[in-house]
């Protein structure tokens, strides 16, 4: 190995490519071959982007199986699966509270309680709690919202739905702010 080189699996980087190793390589030509996959990234990135197919689920055909199951086991659990399936982002997460779910059904806490607790048992969605708030991640092998190949970015974006009856009535304004309107898909 070079001086002050490296070795990846069984790629070889050094200061000079080794002749002998058809894995060496320089660290220029290294740099160059990780410029040319970010870009061809990005560039796959912005195709998926500009999909017509972008407003699109991706759903596995056993998917079907445990849908028919759980509308029958639990009408309740299979709309509120829908709902955050309607509203996940491109890494198939959604922020959302109980509350929102309460509303949007309107059910009790306990319904919502349970219901999301079947869904985790059946490995349809993930909780992660950030705060007390819960961070929905959808079983990408049921249903995926992005391109095929962004599975290994599963848990990492979310989109946030907050309901206006949980925010706190300020009697003092001290600035008025502009805030992005979203409308809730619908089922």
């Amino acid at each position: 190995m070079n001086k002050g080189g490296y070795i990846m699996g069984n790629l070889a980087v050094g200061a000079t490519r080794n002749i002998l190793n058809p894995n060496s390589m320089t660290f220029e030509e290294r740099q160059r071959q990780l410029e040319e996959e970010k870009k061809r990234e990005e560039e796959a990135q912005a195709r998926a982007k500009k999909s017509p197919y972008k407003e699109f689920v991706q759903v596995n055909k056993e998917a079907y199986k445990l849908e028919d199951k759980l509308m029958s086991e639990s009408p309740i659990a299979y709309r509120i699966f829908r709902f955050l399936v309607n509203n996940m982002d491109g890494y198939n997460a959604v922020v959302c509270s109980q509350t929102i779910l309460q509303e949007k059904f309107d059910i009790s806490r306990t319904t919502v309680f349970r219901a999301i607790k079947l869904l985790k048992e059946k490995k349809v969605l993930d909780i992660y709690k950030s705060g007390t708030t819960n961070v929905y991640s959808i079983n990408k092998n049921i249903v995926w919202n992005s391109w095929g190949s962004n599975f290994k970015h599963a848990k990492f974006g979310a989109n946030v739905l907050i309901s206006e009856s949980e925010q706190q009535k300020d009697e003092v304004k001290l600035k008025s702010v502009k805030h992005k309107e979203i409308t809730l898909k619908e089922d």
